[in-house]
């Protein structure tokens, strides 16, 4: 069983910017498409970026193209999302997530382990 352990997350002036990683273990854990999600107070999930094990497919919503790069390191088992130019509506809570088939999507119920989140606040 994959579990998956964000981290990086903390208050940031806009126009700054941050990196979040997002720790995997199990044997496993490199085969797995990743992706990330964030969710603001009253709203719902929504899609960030999601990349293939093999890095061969990068996906990125349109809210952050150009501004978010997702990684990932398959001997550390560990993806990140290098967030910069940061808006006062890129706050939310940032959730990584494991899909074991697929070369990662933009649907959440496309990925079958999530990690436990964390804040990322854009304010001045």
């Amino acid at each position: 069983q994959v579990q998956l352990v964000e981290s990086g997350g903390g208050l940031v002036q806009p126009g700054g910017s941050l990196r979040l990683s997002c720790a995997a273990s199990g044997r496993t854990a490199s085969h797995y498409a990743m992706g990330w999600f964030r969710q603001a107070p009253g709203k719902e999930r929504e899609f960030v970026a999601a990349r293939s094990w093999g890095g061969g497919n990068t996906l990125y919503a349109d809210s952050v193209r150009g501004r978010f790069t997702i990684s990932r390191d398959n001997a550390k088992n560990t993806v990140y999302l290098q967030m910069n130019s940061l808006k006062p509506e890129d706050t939310a809570a940032y959730y990584c997530a494991a899909a074991s088939f697929g070369d990662g999507s933009t649907i959440p119920s496309m990925y079958n382990v999530w990690g436990q989140g964390t804040q990322v606040t854009v304010s001045s």
